[in-house]
């Protein structure tokens, strides 16, 4: 961030509360126990407090040097019951589409909501008598726990870990036509020929069908379960959605319709650099040919890669004459190179801020993909799951990223890929392009998702923001029925003019002089 963003971003901050009044009580809940969902989630909640709010945060990570006006509500067991249930996310690198979206629907969905839900600190929570006046919810799969909503008669807010889905565009009657935008988990782009229009018509068709009798049927059940003397009914919470926000911008993804209350706010969790530990600080800045930073994000483990795999990206490494950093959760790794340093866990804005830093192997998670555009870093992508095989080949079509498949992983794969990055200096150029385009923009983040929320909170939900099409149904909001209607119209016109053609063809006949038969 720029001096001059700092500043404002302080302004900001010190004046966020004056249209208030006073300080609102906002209640942030963060069902998701994936450490990159929560790095998100908190930077919302962190502006809020920084405005002088008070806020309360339920989630699997409490604050280590929290503000006087915050109260973490720790939801134990979270993260260590998820990373149980989800062990190897490396399965899902050959999956099939549908079947990726039926896991996730009927088993992940369940998780997140009914584990939150039915929490004993949750638990004391609803049946505190507190009032909040916003309540903060992750919309990944969760819609149960926005009935905490109506709970606390509080307007709602929710945000994505990334771009617009299904999930979130319903949530807002946002279009989404599927000739130009592209269902999340498919590696499309906005500019789509015949057959992957084709394609992501019948994938969007799959989807919306097991979300809609998967995913919300399952919510609406433990909704139901969770709120006995709801205020409102699931159906009506779902419409009652002030506002989301997504972890995007369409100078890093693909330039989408959006309705009002649907906010992109991409890199939100994206601070100033920080110092580095001292022994990174010593290995970077002691690379006379730079450093290669290399992580499959928190969930996503490098010590779960295949043991071939493992040892082809350790050779390749060892040839190279870049050092190379690598988030590797096993640090008793044994006979590594000399120029391979592996840590459990690594601080990585910080990392890629460093001025030596010439290349970023990730999965293609959009924190990682946002932060690396952020700082002008050329990309390896190895997508596995969700929308890390959108982002990874958007990083492609922009110069900027090579992708390499978990399937194709051998040492020629990843040393070819590397070389590309590293020896070609349009990804660099292309890097540095994408981060001027990602930067121009006359709010940062984090003063744009500041300003909403405060927005909201002065216009008690701003119902104004909300499009009518959340009120209509498939049928009305896609026009089936009008068309039907006209398509029947037309029908009864036609059968009209053809009754009428006929009896006037009938009636000429019937009066037309008849030819006289010559006699011979």
């Amino acid at each position: 961030m720029s001096p001059c963003a700092g500043v404002s971003l302080a302004i900001v901050l010190l004046l966020g509360t004056s249209g208030l009044g006073e300080a609102a009580k906002i209640l942030g809940v963060l069902p998701s126990g994936g450490t990159s969902h929560h790095f998100v989630g908190i930077s919302y909640l962190r502006l809020l407090a920084k405005a002088g709010h008070d806020v309360t945060v339920l989630s699997s990570f409490p604050e280590k040097n929290p503000p006087p006006n915050w109260r973490d509500i720790e939801l134990t067991g979270l993260k260590e019951k998820m990373h149980e249930e989800f062990t190897d996310p490396f399965e899902f690198a050959d999956t099939p589409f549908i079947m990726n979206l039926i896991m996730m629907y009927s088993t992940f969905g369940r998780f997140s909501s009914e584990f939150t839900l039915n929490h004993p600190n949750v638990q004391k929570l609803l049946n505190s008598g507190e009032h909040f006046d916003l309540v903060i919810v992750e919309a990944f799969l969760a819609e149960a726990v926005f009935g905490m909503a109506q709970h606390f008669n509080a307007s709602l807010i929710t945000y994505s870990p990334f771009g617009s889905s299904l999930w979130n565009t319903e949530l807002t009657g946002s279009p989404a036509p599927a000739s130009h935008v592209s269902t999340m988990m498919l590696p499309y782009y906005d500019r789509m020929n015949f057959w992957e229009r084709f394609w992501n018509t019948i994938y969007n068709a799959i989807d919306y069908t097991l979300y809609h009798q998967l995913q919300l049927t399952t919510q609406k059940e433990l909704y139901d379960a969770a709120f006995p003397n709801a205020a409102i009914s699931f159906e009506e919470q779902m419409k009652q959605v002030s506002l989301v926000f997504l972890n995007n911008h369409f100078s890093i993804g693909m330039p989408r319709p959006y309705a009002p209350n649907m906010i992109e706010v991409g890199g939100v969790q994206i601070d100033d650099p920080k110092p580095l530990p001292k022994d990174l600080q010593k290995f970077m800045d002691e690379a006379p040919d730079g450093v290669i930073y290399f992580s499959m994000g928190s969930y996503v483990r490098s010590e779960k890669f295949p043991e071939e795999k493992r040892n082809a990206f350790i050779k390749v490494f060892a040839g190279l004459k870049q050092r190379v950093l690598w988030k590797f959760e096993d640090e008793s790794l044994p006979k590594l190179p000399y120029n391979l340093l592996i840590k459990a866990w690594m601080p990585q804005n910080d990392i890629l801020a460093h001025p030596n830093v010439r290349a970023f192997i990730t999965h293609g998670g959009l924190l990682g993909t946002t932060e690396a555009i952020y700082h002008g870093i050329p990309l390896v992508g190895i997508p596995i799951f969700g929308d890390q095989m959108m982002n990874v080949q958007l990083s492609a079509r922009s110069g900027m990223g090579v992708p390499l498949l978990f399937k194709d992983i051998n040492e020629q794969t990843v040393r070819s890929a590397l070389e590309k990055v590293l020896t070609d200096p349009s990804y660099r150029e292309n890097a540095k392009r994408m981060s001027k385009i990602y930067h121009d923009k006359p709010m940062t983040p984090k003063q744009t998702a500041l300003y909403w929320m405060e927005y909201v909170i002065r216009h008690k939900g701003a119902p104004q923001l909300r499009t009518p099409a959340v009120e209509l149904s498939f049928f009305q909001y896609h026009l089936i029925d009008v068309y039907c209607v006209m398509l029947l119209i037309l029908g009864l016109v036609s059968l009209i003019c053809v009754r009428v053609v006929k009896k006037c063809y009938s009636s000429i006949r019937k009066f037309a002089p008849k030819k006289s038969k010559k006699r011979d």
